[in-house]
């Protein structure tokens, strides 16, 4: 039996964190890494000790803001680098793995944390229904290496 690569293992982490998102339209998960360590992890949902969108809005989710995304909801991004900062966890250099490409706003700040390598396993434009990954073209404009993951999940 072979041994699994890092991405394939952070990737998987991913995907199984994104089963604990509380939120109704979509489960988000991120892994950030350093030197083939992890140094935080994160899903999409409401700020810890807020609301629990599944369990107060079970039949709509929280509500919408004017472009048609959760008012209430951090991204996986967002709450992996939070949860770093907040530690005084050193981001430069590091890896974000992600299940869905980072939004725009979360490019801004991957870039701002200089984070220099984003592998994510689905196309966040695709998900939306969008012409084109923003945040993608964003970070691969300014010098961040950004890959689909094309890996192989263990099932």
């Amino acid at each position: 039996m072979s041994k699994p690569n890092f991405d394939d293992i952070y990737m998987d982490l991913a995907v199984n964190l994104a089963k604990k998102s509380h939120c109704i339209k979509a489960h988000v998960g991120a892994v950030l890494t350093k030197d083939t360590r992890i140094i935080s992890i994160g899903y999409n949902g409401p700020p810890a000790g807020t609301h629990n969108c599944d369990e107060e809005f079970p039949e709509h989710g929280c509500e919408r803001d004017s472009k048609g995304s959760c008012s209430l909801a951090l991204h996986a991004e967002q709450n992996a680098i939070l949860y770093a900062a907040k530690n005084g966890a050193s981001m430069e250099g590091a890896t974000i793995y992600v299940t869905l490409s980072p939004c725009i706003a979360c490019a801004r700040i991957i870039y701002s944390m200089k984070i220099s390598k984003v592998i994510f396993k689905d196309s966040y434009a695709q998900y939306k229904g969008i012409p084109k990954d923003e945040g993608v073209e964003f970070l691969k404009k300014f010098g961040v290496e950004v890959i689909q993951y094309q890996g192989s999940l263990e099932r």
